[in-house]
């Protein structure tokens, strides 16, 4: 098991830009899709719900910051660039802070990585899903592979650090088809990759059409044995799996999704963004017309602001930590878990316990929902 990764005293800030360009079966921000934003109120607003979230919350310098929602790459680099002087203004800055962009590989966005960067992003999460035009069609995807390309290519040329996601375990996909993908993907050079399976969620249009009998999900062993030669193709290429969707160089695993997993402070700012400060659980008004009027008429955006439980803080602490290689600490794990099925579950070898820590085996990340489902009280 590789030691745990050092981030001592994480804040993170997330972000949050909701407008999209088109629409897409994953967004569920549809319905804001917009052929003009007015920018100058937005940027204002975005830097008043800052400010506010400053006032309240932890006061120790930012590890991360990422911007994400909807399309974030085409918010204006003049109004990232004032959001990253404001954060720094408020907070500080750690040394080594990391300020991702989520960003989607059409060439309108790529053009605008530059912007980005000189505002003050260094890290790129792109989302291009697929290496092949048919897959990218089925999953609904508005650009092309060539056009992924191309924008990957002007994030390396741009950013010193960049990850992106592909989905496998595709209806009809074979192992071979899949680990040949990886390979390709393996060979572009960037130092993570996001790597998930396709799952059907209630309400999606890929429910709909599994209902319909138009797409057969994978079966569960198929995938299982997709999943296993995915964590074993990406440990030697040098990219282990330190989260069971994700996959580093050392040294480049997401420090701001880390925050999240490890259940550190992140500060959430915009439409729909959540947050986690010192027990407070937030959350902004998710429609961008009701987050901007609550900025107007109370100089922020919440909608809930609610204390956690400590048993509560302990369980999120555990569903979120056992998703890492690493685990989480035993003193962050024992009030909150069934010893009789963590006793049970290690003799399978499913999960691993020790005087420090807790976590769950390789074999066990397959099966991971059932043992959270088992072992959280």
């Amino acid at each position: 098991m590789a030691a745990p990764i050092d981030v001592s005293e994480p804040l993170a800030l997330y972000v949050h830009w909701p407008f999209c360009v088109s629409k897409c079966p994953y967004c569920d921000f549809n319905s804001h899709v917009r052929e003009s934003v007015d920018q100058a109120r937005w940027r204002t607003a975005l830097l008043t719900d800052l400010r506010f979230e400053a006032s309240v919350g932890p006061r120790r310098p930012l590890t991360s910051i990422f911007f994400g929602g909807g399309t974030p790459s085409l918010m204006p680099p003049e109004t990232a660039a004032a959001v990253i002087e404001a954060a720094e203004r408020h907070w500080g800055f750690a040394p080594d802070i990391e300020i991702t962009l989520e960003a989607n590989p059409s060439s309108v966005e790529a053009a605008r990585f530059a912007g980005m960067s000189q505002a003050g992003v260094n890290r790129v999460s792109l989302g291009l899903q697929a290496l092949d035009d048919k897959a990218l069609r089925f999953l609904g995807r508005a650009h092309d592979v060539a056009e992924g390309l191309a924008a990957l290519d002007t994030a390396q040329s741009v950013f010193d650090r960049v990850s992106f996601d592909l989905i496998y375990a595709l209806p009809g996909q074979g192992q071979a088809e899949w680990e040949e993908t990886l390979a390709r993907a393996i060979g572009f050079g960037t130092g993570h990759l996001s790597l998930y399976q396709l799952t059907i969620e209630p309400g999606t249009r890929f429910a709909a059409m599994a209902a319909r009998g138009e797409l057969v999900p994978t079966d569960p062993d198929h995938a299982a044995d997709l999943f296993e030669a995915t964590r074993a193709i990406t440990a030697a290429a040098g990219l282990p799996a330190y989260e069971i969707s994700n996959h580093a160089r050392s040294g480049e695993e997401s420090r701001h999704n880390l925050t999240y997993w490890r259940y550190g402070d992140y500060l959430g700012v915009g439409p729909g963004a959540h947050g986690r400060r010192a027990g407070v659980a937030t959350a902004r008004a998710r429609k961008p017309e009701n987050w901007l009027a609550r900025i107007d008429r109370d100089a922020h955006g919440i909608e809930l602001e609610e204390p956690l439980a400590p048993d509560t803080q302990r369980r999120e602490a555990l569903v979120m930590g056992l998703r890492l290689d690493e685990g989480l600490p035993r003193d962050r794990t024992d009030a909150a878990v069934d010893q009789a099925a963590i006793a049970r579950l290690s003799a399978l070898g499913l999960i691993e316990q020790t005087n420090e820590r807790l976590r769950v085996t390789p074999s066990g990340m397959l099966l991971l929902d059932a043992i959270l489902a088992d072992v959280v009280l």
